[in-house]
């Protein structure tokens, strides 16, 4: 017996054959009604937290948050305090991260509601939103990227491999990644290219500063079998078919990809660390402090998510911190 979800799949399958991962990861997490973050938002259950499937970073609140907006204040006043700074968080989910962006105006975007404004100053801001966006899937054989889709039998969600690669697809393997190697799998992000495109539109100066997990061209190596996972009850699980629309699925973020592709839309690499060198570099300059200030029983809370976000997630997650120069701003060049 399959979910609500799987069944909307099941019939896809049935009617037309079998359907793309991309369609596949489309339904699982954001079908109106039966997709995992849709669900999600109106089921009792939490499915983020210590009773949930996991933690995020955005959970570790409201150190997370307080620290951040720490590190986009001193964005703020690198552009010279500019009167429209505007702070848009792409994957708001239940705007975890609204209190901390108050001091500015705060547009909150997810994938299937709010949009980018047409121009504006400031940063863009995003949090273990790139790696839940769908990805195609293919497989290297005989000197060849196949399509990895997904099919229905005996009751089970089950790989099948197809005939090659769109175009697009291809091209995206064959630039982020190094020379294929006979049976690796890999994940092909093309809706993280259109976002990046959509950012360099929108952003006429500042910054996007994204946060999340994964991997540059060259440490793709450490994936033979790609980097697709479940998650559910905090158990990492490898098979991504399993109850579509009952647990998460994700793929590391190809941070090449999203390097390149912001260049190509005027969007230059400032920085590229881990989570933990972002936040000590925030808080050295007062012992972290304006994080840790709180009631005494508060204190201890706050000490350990800190913690968590120092050793745990630090270490593991990625910021990537890219800018939009505009002529005339404090320490940017002229564009004449």
């Amino acid at each position: 017996m399959t979910t609500p979800a799987g069944e909307l799949l099941a019939g896809e399958i049935r009617r037309n054959g079998p359907v793309s991962f991309r369609r596949f990861m489309e339904v699982a997490l954001y079908h109106a009604e039966h997709g995992y973050y849709r669900r999600a938002q109106r089921a009792p259950s939490d499915p983020f937290g210590k009773h949930g499937d996991f933690f995020t970073a955005e959970q570790i609140q409201p150190v997370f948050g307080i620290l951040m907006a720490a590190r986009i204040r001193q964005l703020y006043r690198e552009m010279g305090e500019p009167r429209e700074f505007t702070v848009v968080e792409l994957g708001a989910g239940r705007r975890e991260m609204a209190e901390a962006f108050s001091e500015w105006r705060y547009i909150p975007v997810d994938l299937d509601s709010g949009r980018l404004p047409e121009k504006f100053r400031g940063v863009v801001f995003s949090n273990e939103f790139f790696d839940a966006l769908p990805v195609e899937v293919a497989v290297y054989r005989d000197g060849a990227f196949l399509e990895q889709r997904v099919a229905f039998e005996d009751g089970r969600f089950r790989w099948q491999t197809g005939g090659a690669v769109h175009e697009e697809v291809e091209q995206y393997l064959r630039r982020w990644f190094p020379p294929p190697e006979e049976g690796r799998w890999y994940e092909a992000n093309l809706e993280a290219l259109g976002w990046m495109e959509r950012i360099g539109r929108a952003l006429e100066s500042g910054y996007a500063l994204t946060v999340d997990y994964g991997y540059t061209r060259a440490e793709s190596v450490r994936f033979p079998a790609g980097t697709l996972m479940g998650y559910r009850r905090h158990m990492a699980r490898e098979d991504v078919l399993e109850d579509p629309g009952e647990r998460d699925i994700t793929a590391h973020v190809n941070f090449t990809a999203l390097e390149e592709c912001g260049a190509a839309c005027g969007l230059r690499r400032e920085r590229f660390e881990t989570l933990a060198r972002t936040i000590v570099t925030v808080g050295e300059g007062d012992q972290f402090a304006a994080a840790l200030n709180s009631a005494p029983a508060e204190e201890l809370r706050r000490r350990m998510q800190l913690k968590t976000l120092l050793f745990g997630m630090g270490e593991t997650y990625r910021v990537l911190l890219q800018r939009r120069e505009r002529a005339g701003e404090p320490g940017e060049k002229s564009l004449k």
